[in-house]
């Protein structure tokens, strides 16, 4: 698509610099702002098992290490709540934060009882989804998002998690039996594989339907720059000519009983809880390892060193290590312009009333690019909604903003330390292990 090859090599460079940073030892978050409620970003990097296409900050699990973890990760909730912060909403991230649940449990009620949570949002893998976690969590997590990525046997091979985690028969049973154990069940899917068809996407969109669950959200296969030699490897190279006609495949099928409540995401529910928090919190503070907050125009990154992250908590501070630019006023304007729209509807009178402009002028590019490809559906006095093509091409702004988090993270991953670059990789050395854990 003529269309998504501009637009990828418009964003590309982009992301780059929105996403590059500079480290300072004690970087100060902007005050929050009077009245404001924001969202809590928790991140959890421990995971039983390690997926080469994740570039999210992930360690080998290790309870002795977790159990030490998520005690400072309450604390820096703490440090968090002096600040003054108000959150609505907490979204606990991984990882996998379900991997040890009576501290999840403890983080979550911590979370409520220094703010006013309105809704928790967290993650899971099919391993450890069930009843008994469900009991858990119950009154605890409105919305559980766990990761599938395919029911096709093929793909789970290819990607390492057929016997981690079940044939798709076996995760298509777990989904079904769970579908009514949390307000919201969301399932991660993976389109566009090399070796992925038409026929066997089709067919992963249809199974999931069957299980019953009520929402699914469908990422294209992104790698960071740093895994592409490895995934290309284990997979084979991605092409990214079939990516439109892929996602046109699920919107299709999608479609029969399901709708839009993001670009990537299909609901059964109009208006339900969605995975990408930045669509109804366009500014939030991620408390540790590796978490990103985005405060007064401006990006903010953890350590991701574990020993550094209880370092900095046990010394009373908040962990950031990097700062990222300032953003000029024409840069919240595209901010606000991808998460809008990605979240389906731009409110036009509100975009005046912040940046003081119509969107028309102020981003006069950008809205003549949508219009001449057919992106809009409504465009009018009130607001701007998307056609298909629209939809497709907010995913491609997603990606590309995405693949640039993801090369910061590669290069925080490749500054760690030798012993912890060891629990990167499955089979770390014991001794190192419990170096860490002591």
């Amino acid at each position: 698509m003529l269309a998504e090859r501009a637009l990828t090599a418009v964003m590309r460079p982009l992301s780059r610099w929105y996403t590059s940073h500079e480290p300072v030892e004690d970087a100060q978050i902007p005050a929050p702002a009077a009245g404001k409620t924001y969202l809590l970003y928790a991140h959890v990097p421990f995971c039983e098992r390690l997926c080469t296409y994740c570039s999210f900050n992930r360690f080998l699990f290790n309870e002795d290490i977790a159990m030490r973890y998520f005690a400072d990760l309450r604390e820096e909730m703490r440090i968090a709540a002096g600040l003054g912060y108000r959150f609505g909403s907490l979204y606990v991230g991984g990882g996998t934060p379900t991997i040890l649940v009576d501290e999840l449990c403890q983080t979550i009620d911590l979370a409520r009882e220094l703010f006013h949570i309105r809704e928790v949002s967290a993650e899971t893998s099919p391993n450890q989804i069930g009843p008994e976690l469900a009991e858990r969590l119950e009154g605890r997590v409105d919305r559980m998002s766990v990761g599938v990525q395919s029911f096709d046997d093929k793909l789970l091979r290819q990607m390492d998690r057929r016997e981690k985690y079940g044939s798709g028969k076996e995760l298509f049973e777990i989904i079904s039996n769970s579908r009514d154990l949390f307000h919201s069940l969301n399932v991660d899917m993976i389109f566009n594989f090399p070796s992925q068809t038409e026929t066997m996407l089709r067919r992963d969109a249809k199974l999931l339907k069957e299980t019953g669950c009520n929402q699914s959200t469908f990422y294209p296969l992104m790698a960071s720059p740093g895994q592409k030699s490895a995934l290309s490897s284990q997979i084979g190279r991605v092409d990214m000519t079939r990516e439109k006609r892929f996602y046109d495949v699920i919107d299709e099928e999608m479609g029969h009983g399901f709708e839009h409540s993001s670009a990537w995401t299909w609901s059964k529910e109009k208006g339900g809880m969605i995975d990408e928090y930045i669509v109804d919190y366009p500014e939030y503070l991620g408390i540790g390892s590796g978490a990103q907050s985005f405060l007064g125009g401006r990006l903010y990154t953890n350590t991701f060193s574990l020993n550094a992250y209880a370092e900095r908590v046990h010394a009373g501070r908040l962990s950031v290590t990097q700062r990222g630019k300032q953003y000029t006023q024409r840069d919240m304007m595209r901010y606000r312009f991808v998460t809008d729209l990605f979240g389906l509807r731009l409110d036009k009178r509100r975009f005046i009333a912040d940046f003081g402009t119509t969107v028309e002028r102020g981003l006069w590019g950008e809205i003549q690019f949508m219009r001449a490809v057919g992106g809009f559906d409504r465009d009018d006095d009130e607001c701007l909604t998307l056609t298909r093509t629209g939809r497709y091409l907010l995913v491609v702004m997603m990606r590309e903003m995405l693949t640039g988090s993801n090369r910061l993270r590669d290069e925080a991953r490749a500054a760690l330390p030798a012993d912890e670059r060891a629990l990167l990789l499955e089979g770390a050395p014991v001794d190192v292990v419990q170096g860490l854990a002591s």
